[in-house]
């Protein structure tokens, strides 16, 4: 870093440290550039610390190498029965499937940041090209301990995704933490993790076994650390310095002390989106404009705002419904709408069998076990005739002691401490939960009594659920003759009530394919790169499969850092402009 009078310089300023800032600032450190990452709040990881931490790689080399075979064409032709056909986002599609399998393999070889392979989790969409295996990788496991003091700057994930107040779950524990009684293996698996996590508290205010999203964040803090890249703390943008109409720093706001950093090569905005600017929600998002989110407070549109004044252009209407979204649940320990007392019903829930979605007039209007953002919209589309939000999801007691649902782990059996009028209810009857519900009464038992008569036959006439790779998935294969089909007993009943929150914003700031910021003439904005939820999904409001916006994140992250390098390392950089 160097001193310039009454300013620092560095040769590339990258604004935030989640999963974008962080990969465009390891990337380019890796490609000789003097680095400087400014971070709003206390802590790395942004939104994507809280997240399963997937990305959606097609024909990336560790799935291939396991066995699961998959094709760019392929791809590319589900992404275009997706999304559409080629549109003015295409060339960065092009450069996704083309160099995305290459990146991933160019920052495992040059940091810490490694992945393994999901094996089989399904495209979220029938479509043809769609793969049911192969395209998603899970970040490695990693230990938080390597981090040493430096662990108290990864954030934690949310206090939902934790057991015993700090020990992380990925989804392949929960099975054998519920059914540690059922095998040796599974009773010495869970025997570990919890050994492992008493001895952490000794030293550390949470488990050190890192997981999902928390162990990608951690992955790239450690990569930067190692490679002694700075990341500024409490330092939040406050404007852009543009100097001869190119982006040459920016004036941030340390702990209070204003200050200009100057960066020749560029600046990289990467702080995570608009989530919490409630002018942005109001312009990109459906009415009545959602209350929850599941990203972090501080995502406020810092990076939008500050390109907007320099004349760039936000994607809008053509993202569809603004962000990427997840059915939420709230939890006892945090308030109406507020970040952290929330659930997001991802997936362990929805496509299990017994299990029905219904809004206010007691009627399905959902295929339960489609995927969490495909859910929602289908939460808003029947909400403009039937109000849906809140929906709920309706079960016997017997199903949450077997299944869980949202946050009430499978096996529990005492339910009382998770009652909250309005938010989750239990009854003898149907007409009884109806009531607690505030749904229609003959609705809702004209709908159990149907889907009954569905789950005898296996066919759900009304909405195909288990009829998708997705849904089945998810299910229950010891079911039968439908997986994500059960019939409701005779009670007793409960119903959890759930609402939309985003867990990502697709709206964001057009770029071309080297995420150079774009002018209302759609040219590149000297000097200004965007990553993460700053930058517009190339998804363009669609969602794909699992990892659909960490992805892209990395991906674009390099593309940001190689631009702003502009030099090719002897061919073992995977792409150029």
């Amino acid at each position: 870093m160097r001193s310039m009078g009454d300013a620092r310089e560095v040769d590339l300023l990258v604004l935030g440290a989640g999963a974008g800032g962080m990969s465009a600032a390891l990337a380019a450190s890796i490609m000789g550039l003097d680095v400087l990452v400014c971070e709003k709040t206390s802590q790395v990881g942004g939104t994507a610390a809280t997240s399963a931490g997937t990305i959606w790689i097609p024909e990336n080399r560790q799935s291939i190498e396991a066995g699961f075979a998959d094709s760019r064409d392929h791809a590319r032709r589900y992404l275009n029965a997706l999304i559409g056909e080629p549109d003015r986002g295409a060339e960065l599609r092009e450069v996704y499937l083309e160099q995305g399998p290459r990146i991933v393999e160019w920052f495992a070889n040059n940091s810490e940041v490694q992945w393994v392979p999901c094996g089989r989790h399904p495209d979220y969409q029938d479509l043809d090209g769609a793969a049911a295996s192969g395209r998603a990788l899970s970040p490695a496991e990693f230990d938080g301990r390597l981090l040493g003091g430096a662990f108290a700057h990864v954030r934690a994930p949310i206090p939902e995704f934790m057991v015993f107040g700090g020990m992380m779950v990925g989804k392949a524990d929960v099975p054998k933490l519920v059914g540690r009684f059922a095998s040796a293996d599974n009773f010495m698996h869970a025997l570990k993790l919890f050994s492992r996590f008493l001895v952490d508290r000794l030293r550390y205010p949470r488990g050190t076994r890192l997981v999902m999203g928390n162990a990608l964040v951690a992955r790239l803090y450690v990569s930067l650390r190692k490679r002694h890249v700075p990341v500024e703390f409490n330092a939040a943008l406050v404007d852009l310095v543009v100097e001869d109409g190119r982006v040459a720093g920016a004036i941030v706001d340390a702990a209070g002390r204003r200050e200009t950093i100057r960066a020749p090569k560029g600046v990289v905005l990467a702080t995570g989106g608009y989530a919490h600017n409630e002018t942005l929600r109001r312009s990109f998002m459906p009415e009545p404009t959602p209350v929850e989110s599941m990203a972090i407070p501080a995502n406020e549109g810092d990076g939008i705002s500050a390109a907007m004044k320099v004349g760039a252009i936000v994607a809008g209407e053509d993202h569809g419904s603004g962000a990427f979204w997840t059915p939420v649940s709230r939890t006892s320990h945090g308030g109406a709408g507020k970040w952290g007392g929330l659930f997001p019903h991802l997936s362990l829930d929805r496509a299990k069998p017994g299990l029905i979605a219904v809004n206010s007039a007691g009627l399905r209007f959902v295929n339960e076990a489609v995927s969490y953002h495909h859910f929602v919209e289908a939460m808003f589309e029947s909400n403009r005739t039937v109000p849906s939000i809140p929906a709920w999801l309706v079960c016997e007691v017997a199903f949450v002691r077997k299944y869980g649902l949202g946050v009430i782990h499978p096996g529990t059996t005492n339910l009382k401490p998770f009652l909250r009028e309005g938010e989750f209810v239990t009854a003898g009857t149907l007409e009884m939960l109806a009531k607690k519900m505030n749904v229609d009464a003959a609705g809702l038992l004209a709908t159990v009594e149907r889907h009954n008569r569905f789950a005898q036959t296996g066919v759900d006439a009304d909405f195909g659920k288990g009829s998708t790779e997705l849904n089945r998935f998810n299910g229950d294969d010891s079911n039968t003759p439908n997986p994500c089909i059960g019939a409701m007993g005779q009670g007793p009943y409960c119903a959890m009530a759930v609402r939309p929150a985003e867990i990502a914003c697709s709206t964001g700031l057009e770029t071309d394919a080297d995420a150079r910021v774009l002018d209302a003439q759609r040219r590149p904005i000297p000097g200004l790169y965007a990553s993460g939820n700053d930058l517009a999904s190339i998804m363009r409001g669609t969602y794909p499969g699992p990892g659909t916006t960490l992805g892209p994140a990395l991906v674009f992250g390099y593309r940001a850092a190689h631009h702003a390098a502009a030099a090719v390392h002897d061919g073992h950089a995977p792409g150029s402009s």
